[in-house]
């Protein structure tokens, strides 16, 4: 089969490997129907991923039907239509049980797939820990509906969920990429006092402005003085940086109203600073981490539900034998992308 994989630092490939077999009886083989590519793909190939194998198959954002499952899977069964979770996870460690799935100490624990272990930018790809790992889609919601829950909606769905808003809150979130964007759909479910989304790209502010208009849109440059003057109480109430860049993290801090909450939501390329004589006596609390991918039911109900509507975000398709072609197009985001559906030949 096909499989777009990791060969070294700044190199992927489209490879022949063979079609993956059940190894643990907690495994679950799924045919991929479509797939995505991820910024964190991205930071695979520039090497700012040292837990990343070379020679996985990269892709972490997928759905399928499963083919085969190993005797101990019990939620899922051959035939059933699947989100894969960006996490593998065994539901028994300490940090499973207080849901903090990313910490799973699991030896296929956290993020695996794709990075570990081979994942999804593929024809068929393993899931270890299937019973965890799969979520069946319902019959009225589509592959493109669904595409993006097991990891960039699940990542929005995390970190509001973290960052404790409510209805009197100034919420500002710093970046409208994709992740951005699914974070601002999963804070408008806690209808917020007001959102504002900082982005620095006009494409993507016009974006935002077609699609979701009742949100209050600004620049990097005039981010500082416009939450001032339209928060009640010296800045945001919580914010949510989204960006990663030096100046985002900067921003997120300078921005937010003493005794804020500050979720950390973006992945990094370098060390960020912490400059405490500066920030002393804003009283800050940091919220940070990777995504705790298991509210995956919840999100497929709400899109069941028509509460939440990601494909609009799904801006071009190509072919799996096409898939280098869309990494140029993504990872320079090119032609108004905002995220890409890669389907099989």
């Amino acid at each position: 089969m096909l499989a777009y994989s990791y060969i070294e630092k700044g190199k992927f490939a489209l490879v022949e490997k063979p079609k993956p077999t059940l190894i643990d009886p907690t495994d679950a083989i799924v045919r991929v129907t479509m797939s995505s590519i991820c910024s964190s793909d991205i930071h695979i190939k520039h090497g700012s991923v040292p837990r990343a194998v070379p020679g996985v198959t990269v892709g972490h954002e997928m759905v399928g039907v499963v083919e085969e499952v190993g005797e101990d899977v019990t939620n899922v069964k051959a035939g059933d239509r699947v989100t894969v979770n960006v996490e593998t996870y065994c539901g028994e460690c300490f940090f499973c049980k207080n849901g903090y799935v990313n910490n799973c100490t699991h030896p296929h624990g956290g993020w695996a797939l794709g990075c570990r272990i081979d994942g999804g930018q593929t024809e068929y790809v393993r899931v270890p820990l299937a019973n965890q790992g799969l979520n069946i889609i319902p019959d009225s919601v589509t592959d493109k509906q669904a595409l993006l829950v097991g990891d960039v909606l699940a990542t929005g769905f995390w970190a509001a969920r973290i960052s404790e808003i409510g209805e009197d809150d100034t919420v500002l979130i710093i970046g409208a990429g994709p992740t951005g964007i699914c974070t601002l759909l999963c804070v408008m479910l806690r209808n917020p006092k007001r959102i504002i989304v900082c982005e620095k790209s006009e494409e993507r502010r016009r974006f935002v402005r077609e699609h979701y208009p009742d949100v209050m849109l600004v620049t990097p440059e005039e981010c500082k003085t416009y939450v001032m003057a339209n928060s009640d109480y010296g800045g945001a109430d919580r914010v949510l940086e989204v960006a990663g860049s030096d100046d985002t993290f900067r921003l997120a801090w300078e921005c937010a109203r003493p005794n804020a909450i500050v979720t950390i939501v973006a992945l990094y390329d370098q060390a960020q600073v912490l400059p405490l004589p500066e920030m002393y006596g804003k009283n800050l609390t940091f919220k940070t981490g990777g995504v705790d991918g298991c509210d995956c039911e919840e999100v497929l109900k709400l899109i069941e539900a028509g509460k939440l509507d990601t494909t609009p975000l799904i801006t071009h398709r190509f072919k799996l034998s096409e898939i280098e072609e869309a990494y140029r197009i993504f990872e320079n985001k090119l032609d108004g992308v905002i995220k890409v559906g890669i389907e099989g030949d």
